[in-house]
């Protein structure tokens, strides 16, 4: 008698499961029959036509642990008034300060980055900076180099004797 009740309940038992499977592959199904939705591209902002007066800067030879600063300046060519909106160091060993008022037009404006160098050896590091032109989102990469040099240390030799 055991056995029939126990053989029935696990005869409910798989019978639910299987019914939970099925809903599953309906739902499955419905979802599949739905209309897929147009997916667009995201717009990517244009080059900036602002006119830089440099956009590659060397520093040349550089003390490892010394900040280094340049200043890259720019005047609003167009005939709108321009804002700096982001400026974006490619790494985390560069700073960037720039101009954050409207710049109207024939002013000039600036992003200011400031390099620490952490090792020795050449590098070459870019700063992206975007700005609202006419109405619509601009970029421009400004970028620097150098070569980092290890500093100077005074290291007095023993004399033995």
């Amino acid at each position: 008698m055991k056995s029939i009740k126990l053989s029935i309940v696990a005869l409910f038992i798989a019978s639910a499961s299987f019914a939970q499977t099925k809903e599953v592959k309906v739902e499955t199904a419905k979802a599949i029959q739905v209309a897929p939705t147009e997916v667009k591209a995201p717009a990517t902002p244009k080059q900036s036509n602002i006119k830089w007066d440099q956009e590659m800067h060397d520093f040349g030879d550089i003390e490892k642990g010394k900040p280094v600063t340049y200043e890259f300046s720019f005047t609003n060519t167009t005939k709108e008034t321009i804002l700096i909106t982001n400026v974006r160091p490619a790494c985390g060993c560069t700073a960037a300060n720039y101009t954050k008022t409207p710049i109207k037009p024939g002013e000039k404006g600036m992003v200011a980055a400031t390099f620490n160098a952490a090792s020795g050896g050449m590098f070459q590091k870019s700063v992206t900076i975007t700005t609202t032109e006419n109405g619509a989102e601009a970029v421009k990469t400004l970028s620097f180099k150098g070569k980092v040099l290890e500093p100077a240390t005074d290291k007095k030799e023993e004399i033995k004797s």
